[in-house]
């Protein structure tokens, strides 16, 4: 928090080890397959819901 003070950077949005290992598994599943072609917006947010990452930081267009 201190780094994001004196660098005038918002902190954003943290996660503990189980949340990232989950978000890992879902976003990179798939991404060996010869049929994945990239992530949609949608894709992203359906992820991101389906872990309970609601909040404005996971919301982009």
């Amino acid at each position: 928090m201190d780094w994001c003070k004196q660098n005038r950077v918002d902190m954003g949005e943290l996660l503990n080890i189980g949340q990232v290992w989950e978000l890992s598994k879902l976003w990179y599943q798939d991404r060996m397959s010869e049929a994945f072609s990239g992530r949609t917006v949608a894709d992203a947010h359906r992820i991101f819901a389906a872990l309970g990452l609601n909040s404005p930081f996971w919301r982009f267009e």
